[in-house]
């Protein structure tokens, strides 16, 4: 179970260096396996504006910038062409050492030369930043940036951190997550534990039970199981404190909607999943079986599996979309096109999901938590 120094201090004040806390965790009984320091992102990266661009005299590709970091100006070689004279750009200064991939060799930038023409930093494309996927040129600020301010304090990064790596005892599965290790320092310093506050919008005048029904025919293995519908959604990137937290534990930013669900497992340690509501059977009827003897299904991993009659399976009336309370199928993926999202948030016996996770050798963060023990009462608190 990995989680940050800041993260937790969302739930809970304490005064405690990151050694002071590792130190009250253990002696909690959560063994902290790790601790690493990460120093604050983006350093000597400033935003920048751009007062000229004119053509290199040694290459048709290549420009020669005029960019001021707030304090002085600097001639830049760029070879991205999206950006024009006013824009404001992040700029990584002399000096500053590139985010690196893990395992990669640190590149730093240094002064020189580029076709014979002198460089005095980098004008930086959000990919380089690990802020985007896009490599097709630059990354482009809102124009209501503040010249000179750091990257850091524009996109509101914290201060440098720390990520601890937990071993959670398996009768323990409240610690799978940062609402219950902080209700613990809470406990232990005697300061109030703050939870998540959830604000609805107003409903629609749909009422969810005509849209989808839920049958449960295994109630011993699911005694409890919530949906809800979310319409008129637009897929795209979270934002960048959404990709942050969850990148600083070591989960892959995928979409905003798959970025929520995994951010709320985090939080509370329920897990939820999301599925097209159009790819669904309309009406939709969710039911709750066991699989029969030798039935197939392809989660979202691609890797299609056999299936015996002990797993249990969540489908739509028509077809399976998921394996219950591990990972859900690749026919009601998330994708581009989506719109409208059911949630759904359950409860799954500890046992089962234990069994299926080994027997397919298929193990994730929602299977980690199910087989722990999941709150059958926080079901619908955190699918809301």
């Amino acid at each position: 179970m990995k989680v940050t120094f800041n993260w937790l201090k969302k739930y809970v004040d304490f005064e405690d260096t990151p050694e002071e806390l590792a130190e009250r965790l253990t002696m909690l009984g959560l063994e902290v396996e790790s601790m690493v320091s990460h120093s604050r992102e983006f350093e000597n990266i400033v935003v920048a504006e751009v007062l000229s661009k004119e053509k290199h005299p040694n290459a048709d590709r290549l420009s020669v910038c005029t960019v001021t970091n707030g304090t002085e100006q600097k001639q830049i070689v760029c070879g991205a062409t999206n950006f024009k004279v006013g824009d404001k750009v992040p700029l990584a200064q002399i000096g500053c050492q590139m985010p690196t991939p893990e395992g990669e060799k640190p590149f730093t930038i240094k002064a020189g030369k580029i076709r014979s023409v002198a460089s005095e930093g980098m004008m930086c494309p959000g990919n380089e930043l690990g802020l985007s996927e896009d490599a097709s040129g630059l990354m482009i600020l809102d124009q209501a940036s503040t010249v000179g301010q750091s990257l850091a304090d524009h996109l509101n990064r914290p201060e440098a951190d720390v990520l601890y790596d937990l071993e959670i005892t398996p009768n323990r599965a409240d610690w799978t997550s940062l609402i219950g290790i902080a209700r613990e320092i809470s406990a232990s310093t005697g300061n109030n534990l703050r939870l998540p506050e959830i604000h609805l919008p107003k409903p629609s005048t749909d009422k969810v039970d005509d849209l989808v029904a839920v049958e449960i025919e295994n109630p011993d293995l699911c005694p409890r199981y919530a949906a809800r519908i979310v319409r008129n959604i637009k897929i795209g990137p979270s934002p960048d404190w959404l990709r942050h937290a969850l990148n600083q534990i070591g989960i892959r930013s995928i979409n905003n909607v798959v970025d929520v669900t995994n951010y709320v497992m985090m939080e509370t340690g329920q897990p939820l999943h999301a599925f097209d509501l159009s790819l669904l059977k309309d009406p939709a009827v969710i039911k709750i079986r066991t699989a029969s003897e030798g039935e197939k299904f392809t989660p979202i991993d691609g890797q299609e599996r056999s299936l015996s009659n002990k797993m249990l399976m969540i489908t739509d009336g028509q077809k399976n979309i998921a394996l219950a309370g591990i990972m859900g199928g690749e026919n009601t993926e998330i994708g581009e096109s989506t719109t409208d999202v059911l949630i759904e948030s359950a409860c799954f016996e500890s046992r089962s999901i234990r069994a299926t996770s080994k027997q397919l050798e298929l193990k994730t963060d929602a299977s980690y938590r199910f087989e722990r023990g999941s709150d059958v009462s926080i079901a619908e608190w955190t699918g809301r």
